[in-house]
């Protein structure tokens, strides 16, 4: 079989775009751990919430999903949160879980309240919102409009 030299130069410059193009994505991607305080959330339904998903405020990361685990004694999910230690953040906060994107990644969203005193080390996330499924807003969208 002849091998044309304007086809190994053409594989050859697709492989130089992949690489360049995979240190791009790789310099791109947030995946630094952030170090901090836990603070515990308890939710009836994660949506699939994984180990290592983001916690932002306002579409900045400020921690990490440590733990999501079942509590056995009422059967929802213990959500174990590791927050940056120069964020301080009010005991009212209240803690929603949402999707990243149209992939299914998921990741908490946490809204800060007013209150003075602050969440310290192992406290809880009083105030939770459930995940809500595009199939559950779906529903809930037809269920009022049919009324």
């Amino acid at each position: 079989m002849k091998k044309n030299p304007i086809e190994t130069i053409l594989g050859f410059c697709v492989l130089i775009f992949a690489v360049v193009f995979m240190i791009y994505a790789a310099g791109r991607v947030d995946t630094r751990h952030v170090g901090g305080y836990n603070v515990l959330a308890n939710f009836s339904k994660v949506g699939g919430l994984q180990v290592g998903s983001d916690v932002m405020i306002s579409g900045i990361k400020v921690g990490t999903v440590l733990k999501t685990e079942l509590n056995n004694e009422d059967y929802t999910a213990d959500v174990l949160l590791t927050i940056d230690s120069k964020i301080n953040l009010p005991i009212d906060t209240v803690a929603g879980i949402s999707d990243a994107g149209l992939m299914g990644d998921k990741y908490v969203r946490l809204e800060p309240g007013k209150s003075r005193a602050l969440l310290k080390d192992g406290d809880k996330i009083m105030n939770t919102k459930n995940y809500k499924s595009l199939e559950d807003s779906v529903s809930e969208f037809i269920f009022l409009s049919t009324k």
